[in-house]
């Protein structure tokens, strides 16, 4: 019988198993990470977060969805990676970086690891870089139909797409129904996250998300940097805000050039032994 070890940490009720690429070997297959995923046929979480063992002192990561997809990036899951290599002395330092398939990222551990700073990476606004159809352009307040409704869109990449739907009242159940139809509409050939965007005041926006791969989500990352960064590229808000999701709060920070900056609360939850029978 195959174990498989993993630490399960959770950010704003983001949670991600966290194995070593080592211990894996080939066996991790998209039918594989959706059992580990699945909540009631495996362990359940969010998503997989594997170390990849890299030559020298970069440390790398593999970011998998629970429908088996590869993602490029996630906010949450870099904090909760940055925490696992923190709690195993795998860094030695408070401040690192990491390698993800949407680029570096710098890290910081605060706090005694409750707290985590990731720099996220720039965010770009064009249809070329997000990956949008059409003609190159930036992609901000344009039309989109879906289910009869004609909605207005921005879009964003911060090294994996987004779809930011900007609304003066927001709901769970607007984005349970619209979420995954804007997912796959054809306009995104590589699907998207969406973020449904309500902006309370200048420092403070609130999110409904639907997260590419993985449906309705508590909190996100990746999706507050992008809503932010839309936001305040529309003008609506300043360059430091609070975002507030239903599993809670994050800050984040707009700099120079749309190079965004990301921190909250990381929490472990258990480590663990997976014993898949089949």
């Amino acid at each position: 019988m195959i174990t498989l070890h993993f630490v399960k940490y959770q950010a704003l009720g983001n949670d991600y198993l966290v194995f070593e690429t080592d211990e894996l070997g080939d066996r991790l297959t998209p039918a594989l990470v959706r059992q580990i995923c699945d909540r009631h046929f495996g362990v359940g979480s969010d998503g997989v977060l594997v170390r990849v063992s890299k030559p020298g002192e970069l440390h790398a990561v593999r970011i998998f969805n629970p429908d088996g997809s590869e993602a490029e990036k996630s906010g949450n899951g870099l904090r909760i990676f940055a925490r696992y290599l923190w709690d195993k002395g795998i860094v030695e330092t408070d401040s690192f970086r990491m390698q993800t398939g949407g680029g570096l990222v710098a890290c910081r551990v605060m706090e005694d690891g409750r707290i985590v700073e990731v720099e996220m990476g720039r965010v770009s606004f064009d249809s070329a870089d997000i990956s949008v159809s059409g003609p190159k352009r930036e992609v901000l307040r344009e039309k989109l139909v879906v289910a009869g409704q004609t909605l207005e869109f921005s879009a964003a990449t911060i090294g994996n797409p987004h779809c930011v739907i900007l609304q003066n009242e927001i709901s769970e159940a607007e984005v349970r129904v619209l979420g995954p139809l804007i997912e796959t509409h054809p306009i995104f050939p590589n699907r998207t996250n969406v973020q449904f965007i309500e902006v309370l005041d200048r420092q403070h926006i609130r999110l409904e998300i639907w997260e590419r791969g993985a449906g309705f989500t508590l909190a996100s990352g990746s999706s507050s940097c992008a809503a932010a960064a839309v936001a305040h590229r529309l003008g609506l808000v300043d360059a430091e805000i609070s975002v507030s999701m239903p599993g809670g709060e994050v800050s984040v920070e707009v700099g120079e050039d749309y190079q965004m900056r990301l921190i909250g609360p990381v929490a472990r939850i258990f480590a663990g032994e997976f014993q898949p029978d089949r």
